[in-house]
Formats: structure tokens, C-alpha cells, sequence
């Protein structure tokens, strides 16, 4: 089945701050204030060049969404977009929610001849995750991801 993908609206901030408390809690089992994440949401609806979020429904009815940043690659001359803080609705997971946003966003970089790709991360043991994105094409053969956080 596939959802219906669109571009979040401040309307749909509510939605994206319970999911990625939910997302943090499940995935991290870290706990997240809620009026920070209510900032940080809020933040990239003020600030658009940040970034933005998409919403997938089925029925119109919130199914999922993710955030996506653009990342200036020089190399490419171009932008790759990574897939940030991707959160579906357990009822609605292993139903093409996910495959339905990628497909969404992999349309627009093949669409725009200032993209050049996507990116996302995944924590190592989420095994269903990554047997997703394997599935849908993508691959991990360049990079391994260092940080530090404050």
C-alpha cells in the first residue's frame, strides 16, 4: 500500500514532537523533554533553509514522518538530502510507510539537477531498519559515522 506523502505544516508539529519522543524512547530509551523537542520542531518551521518534514498519511490519517536536511556536497557540486528522525506508527509499520517516503524523496533528487542523493544513519542494531533501506536499494559501503555530543 502506498501512503500519501506531503510536506508537514506547523499544524502538524504536535505530531512530529510525540514521534520523536516516541522515536528517542523506543530506539534510545532516553527520555526527551517535551518542550525542547517543541523548540527544535518549531525551529525548523521558522528557519526553512534548515530543513523540513514530511508527513506520511494513510486515509488521512497521520501514518509517519521524517525530517530532511540538505547537505552542500562539493565534490558533487550539488546537495544529497539526509533522511533524519524517520518515525512510523507501530500499527502502520511493515506497510510501505517508509518505502513510500523514500520513494517521495528519491523522486525529488531524480527530479531537480541541484540533488545529488540520500543519506540517513541507523543505530547498529536496529536490524529491521537497516533490512529496509537494503531492500529499497541503498547500501552502507562508504562511510562509517564518528561524533561527538556535547
Amino acid at each position: 500500500m502506498t501512503a500519501l506523502i506531503r510536506p508537514a505544516t506547523r499544524e502538524d508539529a504536535g505530531f512530529i514532537v510525540r514521534s520523536q519522543i516516541a522515536m528517542a524512547l523506543e530506539t534510545e530509551s532516553m527520555k526527551l523533554d517535551p518542550d525542547t523537542v517543541k523548540r527544535g520542531v518549531e525551529h525548523v518551521f521558522d528557519h526553512p533553509l534548515i530543513g523540513f518534514y514530511l508527513i506520511a498519511e494513510f486515509d488521512g490519517e497521520k501514518a509517519g514522518c521524517c525530517l530532511v536536511l540538505s547537505e552542500w556536497s562539493d565534490w558533487r557540486a550539488g546537495n544529497v538530502l539526509w533522511i533524519h528522525s524517520v518515525y512510523i506508527e507501530p500499527k502502520h509499520r511493515r506497510g510501505g510507510v517508509f518505502s513510500s517516503l523514500y520513494g517521495h524523496l528519491k523522486t525529488m533528487v531524480t527530479n531537480d539537477s541541484t540533488q545529488r542523493g540520500l543519506r540517513l544513519y541507523v543505530d547498529k542494531s536496529n536490524t529491521k531498519a537497516i533490512a529496509t533501506y537494503q531492500a529499497l536499494g541503498m547500501n552502507q559501503e562508504h562511510y562509517d559515522l564518528f561524533e561527538w555530543l556535547k
